[in-house]
């Protein structure tokens, strides 16, 4: 029940805020478009007034937090889940149309954007599910994500495969998250420590290679890029073709991963072991499942994903490695991590908003929006703190998470 009053308290305030986005709503129409040349179907066009639109949002915020109310407070149960689900889907509508004032929003590019932006912080996110749930805590995803960033690149760029630097990035990746594993498992080194020096370590070497190597030879950072695969028929499905069948091979196998990590740790026996290694290991070890075998493995697979993730970056966004240019995305996936609380796909749907925020931003800067460029610089970062500490509440992860086991 606490939990659903810090619900209860979180639409409250939103509640508010719309109030007060009523009241500085602007007159004027905003054009928000849901169709692409490519679609089978062809949607309407649509153009709503902000300021009516932020009226109807206000009242529904006002019905969902009362009907909220009534049930935590008077009936002592807990608040609805579609209460919130509708609550924030009222909000994002109205937000869109109140930011997009007399300006038209092309829904498709929208969500496109969204989508490329969280490609890195899905694949991050997994990683840090599979490391997490045997009971080691990867603070180094920031570091996988530049490791694969940076060797899919060079690997491409060496052998103009395309495929060869895709591979590249999953060894790197991998042996990223085996030296955590090592310095963590074999050693007992404090987990959070080892993935922060990681993720300086890799931040220093790619920066010193690109600043070297890729400055003197700029041939060694010219990867082919990946071209967009359109699934027949599919991907002329209004809104969605576009968004989730026009996509690159790298985003078709998020789709795979993020499938593949959930089936397998929630309806295999080598998923339970996972679980049970990270939730009691002692127990486990006591039934016959080799804790450090699982942990390594475990750690190592995330790792994998993660340099794939990295390789986004490169192969599929800016066709270059740069300095730093995961830009802090591995972070934004250990919010994703805790905000879908340790479950793959609600990892991978946190990290979609997430993503969604930056591109808004984005957005939000080439059309000239009113809002300081400041506040939209820290939108993201400030939903991400919101996301953690409000809207999630109190959230357990696996217990024996970030703990050395000792065999005795």
């Amino acid at each position: 029940m606490k939990q659903s009053r810090r619900t209860l308290i979180g639409l409250l305030t939103v509640t508010v805020i719309g109030l007060l986005m009523y009241l500085v709503a602007p007159s004027a129409v905003t054009t928000i478009s849901t169709s692409t040349d490519s679609d089978l179907i062809k949607l309407p066009t649509f153009e709503l007034e902000s300021k009516f639109v932020a009226l109807l949002s206000l009242i529904a915020m006002v019905i969902a937090t009362g009907f909220s109310a009534y049930k935590v407070i008077l009936k002592n149960q807990k608040s609805p889940k579609w209460v919130t689900i509708v609550f924030g889907f009222g909000l994002v509508v109205d937000v869109l149309v109140i930011l997009f004032a007399g300006k038209t929003l092309t829904i498709t590019s929208l969500l496109q954007g969204s989508l490329a932006l969280a490609v890195p912080l899905i694949f991050g996110s997994l990683a840090g599910v599979l490391s997490e749930r045997v009971g080691i805590v990867n603070i180094a995803i920031e570091g996988q994500l530049l490791a694969g960033a940076f060797v899919s690149a060079l690997v491409a760029s060496i052998s103009h495969n395309l495929y060869a630097g895709l591979l590249g990035a999953l060894v790197a990746g991998a042996l990223v998250s085996w030296v955590l594993a090592v310095f963590s498992i074999k050693y007992v080194v404090d987990q959070i420590i080892v993935g922060v020096v990681l993720n300086v370590l890799l931040q220093g070497l790619t920066n010193f290679f690109f600043s070297t190597l890729m400055s003197s030879f700029p041939e060694l950072n010219r990867p082919p890029r990946l071209e967009k695969i359109a699934l027949p028929l599919l991907s002329q499905i209004p809104v969605i073709g576009p968004v989730l069948f026009y996509q690159t091979l790298i985003v078709y196998l998020m789709f795979i991963a993020v499938g593949t990590v959930w089936f397998v740790l929630f309806k295999t026996r080598w998923g339970l072991r996972v679980r049970s290694v990270g939730e009691y290991p002692k127990a486990a070890d006591t039934v016959g499942i080799n804790v450090f075998r699982t942990r390594y493995v475990s750690v190592i697979i995330g790792g994998a994903l993660a340099g794939l993730g990295g390789s986004f970056f490169t192969l599929g966004q800016v066709g270059a490695f740069g300095k730093e240019m995961s830009n802090g995305a591995g972070y934004i996936a250990l919010a994703a991590l805790i905000f879908g609380r340790w479950n793959p796909i609600y990892a991978a749907f946190a990290a979609l908003l997430f993503g969604f925020t930056e591109n808004l931003r984005q957005l939000l800067s080439v059309v000239g929006s009113p809002v300081p460029s400041e506040v939209l610089e820290m939108l993201p970062y400030a939903l991400t703190v919101i996301a953690v500490a409000g809207l999630v509440g109190k959230v357990t992860g696996p217990a024996a998470s970030g703990k050395a086991y000792i065999k005795s």
